[in-house]
């Protein structure tokens, strides 16, 4: 079972729109695929639309217990994907209470979770004690980004991050790649913040970048995967997201090594 959290430090760069890429990519493929909303704004379970929610990952937390995620798991309207849902009262446990370590509690919650192959951690966009539990429980790292001067410095941010629970309590936690999300092809801008990304972390940017597509938007809207939204731009943004799935699933086979983070881009 690999475990993906999907990062960002900047909020609105698409992150959880990259989580439900993949997870509907996990999908097309037949993989038994499990999305942990750990957002408290619960974009994910909105656009996942389960139909019952009897606990959520902020009661998963509060209760801690060795094993107790597997209570919350739920059908999603996503066939072949589940969920365990969000809501807005987690964000109080984005805060360490006392003195108490607290990186652990997810990855405890998640003993004797099986017969996944996929399980996608949607993060808020911060690294307060939420991301810190989704990077300890990981083993892959997705960061998303958008081609802006402020979302490139969260970038850097975000794999400084992995760098640091990696060193403090996840060895086996690797930055998969970097998801360069919403670029438009005609903005001078925008080509010259992937210019910049692509200099200073290389092959770790992930190809091809992925456009801006209402198509997007209109699939969440609607509860569904753009794997299944009708269109050519749906099509174009289904086969990114699937390469995207193959870099990710091939990364888990490399040997652990110890993440460069890269120059911090100008």
């Amino acid at each position: 079972m690999l475990v993906v959290s999907v990062v960002s430090l900047k909020g609105g760069v698409g992150k959880t729109t990259v989580t439900l890429g993949l997870a509907g990519a996990a999908a097309q493929r037949r993989l038994r695929t499990l999305v942990v909303d750990l957002d408290p704004q619960a974009n994910a379970t909105t656009a996942m639309d389960p139909p019952q929610v009897r606990f959520t990952s902020n009661d998963v937390l509060a209760d801690g217990r060795a094993g107790v995620l597997v209570e919350a798991r739920t059908a999603s309207a996503w066939p072949g994907v589940d969920i365990v849902a969000s809501e807005p009262a987690l964000e109080h446990r984005n805060h360490r209470e006392g003195n108490r370590p607290g990186e652990h509690r997810l990855r405890a919650t998640m003993q004797g979770l099986d017969g996944y192959d996929l399980v996608l951690i949607d993060t808020p966009p911060s690294l307060g004690e939420l991301t810190k539990n989704a990077l300890a429980a990981s083993r892959r790292v997705v960061v998303v980004t958008e081609p802006t001067v402020f979302a490139v410095t969260g970038a850097h941010q975000a794999l400084a991050a992995v760098d640091v629970v990696r060193t403090g309590f996840n060895l086996q936690l690797q930055a998969a790649g970097i998801v360069v999300n919403r670029v438009r092809s005609r903005s001078a801008e925008h080509r010259y913040r992937l210019g910049e990304l692509v200099a200073a972390y290389g092959p770790l940017v992930l190809e091809p970048v992925l456009p801006e597509r209402t198509c997007l938007l209109q699939a969440q809207g609607a509860h569904l995967p753009v794997q299944a939204w009708p269109g050519t731009s749906a099509r174009e943004v289904s086969r990114t997201f699937d390469t995207f799935l193959t870099h990710v699933v091939a990364s888990a086979t490399e040997p652990d090594v110890p993440l460069t983070t890269g120059a911090r881009p100008a």
